[in-house]
């Protein structure tokens, strides 16, 4: 079957389009990547969403417009990905759509929001589409994040040690998986959220993040202002745990800095960059990791790379390009299978690592113009996932 996955994260600055062709084969899915598309958002749809977004007050009406126009965008995306990666013969979309809120208190997530109306994907592309895949685990009792946790863990099943699969986007992520025990993952707290935070506001807009971690790379790290990050009550929650931009937002940087005094500006950033490291390193540690493998756009700031690589000391991180998986299409791929699972009746969640009462079944299906035809059920949940590299 061959399956678009269709991903924004919470940086919510373009749109990936990772192609794969999934087949199981006995107990094994076997996934071949057929390649990445990505578009930015267009900049009046980025405004409008990033001034859509916690702690800022918005519309009814501004949600319909942005459910609509991220919808669009995704299913333009979706039908050039079709034509360049898959010959115009996918079977199947799966869109994540856009975080919008992600409502979490005292440990629990109540609910979660994505928009990106699928009737749009499922009418430009004629193809069935899965979304909405968060939501059966927040119901379920699970922290509906992180998703990607299954694919994880059937990936790195069998490697030898701890092994640490870290996503860097807005907020990172790890999912933990040894040889004893049952996997485990949760949010560490902000990856590039704060960056780009302190960098939009510190240059007035004019850029939107730190390209390859120059300005972090110019500053020294201001320890009061780090010591008063780092104070965060998130960081010391117990796992299962989830957070977002509903927490690390601009107002919430600028409250920090505000309490800390008169920092320079590439201080400020190289500090919140410090900030991201030691606190997905404190995550590491806290599991017994003795292999990362990092992907998402972090990957791409060396300064941050750097720094992470300082902070875990004996623990080298690798990239998930090492393994197969490009590094800046992880989590399209990894929506991709879940999608996959989704229509073949599998679940695609791991209690352990969400939180949940019990594996769930994930998201919506909207049909494509040819109907609905589902794959025979009585397919065998997989307990391996190889990746197949051409």
């Amino acid at each position: 079957m061959r399956v678009i996955g269709l991903m924004s994260g919470t940086s919510h600055d373009a749109v990936d389009a990772a192609a794969a062709d999934l087949v199981l084969d006995g107990d094994t899915l076997v996934l071949t990547p057929l390649g990445l598309v990505s578009e930015a958002y267009p900049d009046d749809l980025r405004a409008a969403l990033g001034a859509a977004l916690p702690p800022s007050a918005t519309t009814m009406k501004d949600v319909c417009a942005l459910d609509t126009r991220i919808g669009q965008t995704f299913a333009s995306l979706a039908v050039r990905a079709g034509r360049e990666l898959c010959d115009d013969r996918a079977d199947l979309v799966v869109s994540h759509g856009q975080t919008v809120y992600h409502w979490a208190e005292d440990g629990q997530v109540h609910g979660t929001l994505q928009l990106g109306q699928p009737a749009w994907i499922a009418e430009a592309t004629g193809r069935p589409v899965v979304s909405d895949l968060r939501t059966r685990d927040v119901a379920a009792g699970g922290q509906g994040a992180p998703l990607v946790s299954l694919v994880d863990t059937l990936w790195l099943r069998g490697r030898p040690g701890v092994c640490a699969a870290l996503n860097l986007g807005g907020i990172a992520n790890i999912t933990v998986v040894s040889g004893t025990g049952d996997p485990l993952a949760f949010d560490t707290g902000p990856a590039n959220a704060l960056i780009d935070a302190a960098v939009r506001d510190l240059t007035g807009g004019r850029l939107d993040h730190d390209v390859d971690g120059a300005l972090a790379a110019r500053g020294t790290v201001h320890h009061a202002l780090l010591e008063r990050l780092l104070a965060e009550p998130y960081y010391g929650l117990p796992a299962p745990k989830t957070t977002g931009k509903e927490l690390f937002h601009p107002p919430y940087l600028r409250a920090a800095l505000a309490a800390a005094g008169p920092v320079p500006d590439d201080d400020v950033i190289a500090t919140v960059t410090e900030l991201t490291a030691r606190t997905v390193a404190d995550a590491v540690r806290s599991v017994h990791a003795t292999e990362v493998i990092a992907s998402g756009g972090g990957t791409r700031n060396p300064t941050l790379m750097a720094a992470l690589r300082r902070a875990l000391g004996a623990v080298v991180p690798r990239t998930s390009d090492e393994l197969g998986l490009p590094a800046a299409a992880k989590e399209a791929y990894a929506f991709a299978v879940l999608g996959f699972l989704t229509v073949h009746g599998l679940a695609g969640t791991a209690p352990s690592c969400t939180g949940a009462r019990h594996p769930s079944v994930l998201g919506s299906i909207t049909p494509g113009r040819g109907g609905l035809a589902l794959p025979a059920p009585g397919q065998p949940a997989p307990t391996r996932l190889e990746i197949f590299r051409r």
